[in-house]
């Protein structure tokens, strides 16, 4: 299976603009500063997923880009597939001369695993991606709220209630 860094990084990518989109256009610096890519390389990558109409662009002051579908509608492979990462575990390409010009005993095999991974990137979408990113960042909230509780009891800053009283 050969799914490199381009796939990685767009699906990466489109999840930073699903999760930040309901503010408007995402300016692709930010999301370069938070995932750690390369903003040229972003640049490379966004130009495609506009030309399959995963995504639009808005110019301007406060321009950058958002997600040109319902999320529900933009699956894993569907960006995948615009970035022209090739999902294949064969050694021919799908064209059945892996072994000297001819069909390997193994093909069958790799042909299945190629579309068991196409039928699971189709399967999961940038909503069930997003939901479940919101639900981590919510468990991991949550923990952090317990954790400030088994601290112990957080002393009140003394006398602001004569502070607030003064200034009122």
């Amino acid at each position: 299976m050969r799914l490199t860094t381009k796939g990685r990084f767009a699906v990466t990518a489109m999840m930073d603009l699903a999760l930040r989109g309901d503010d408007g256009p995402v300016a692709l610096a930010g999301v370069s500063e938070r995932q750690k890519i390369s903003l040229s390389y972003l640049e490379q990558l966004f130009g495609k997923l506009r030309r399959f109409k995963l995504v639009d662009s808005v110019r301007g002051p406060g321009g950058g880009y958002c997600i040109a579908r319902p999320l529900a509608m933009v699956t894993v492979a569907d960006i995948i597939r615009a970035v022209d990462e090739p999902l294949d575990a064969t050694q021919c390409g799908g064209r059945e001369n892996c072994q000297d010009e001819h069909r390997c005993m193994t093909h069958d095999l790799w042909s299945t695993l190629n579309a068991k991974m196409y039928d699971y990137l189709s399967s999961v979408s940038l909503a069930d991606l997003v939901a479940r990113q919101r639900e981590k960042e919510a468990q991991n909230g949550a923990a952090t709220v317990l954790e400030d509780r088994r601290a112990g009891p957080h002393p009140r800053p003394r006398n602001t209630r004569d502070k607030v009283a003064a200034v009122v």
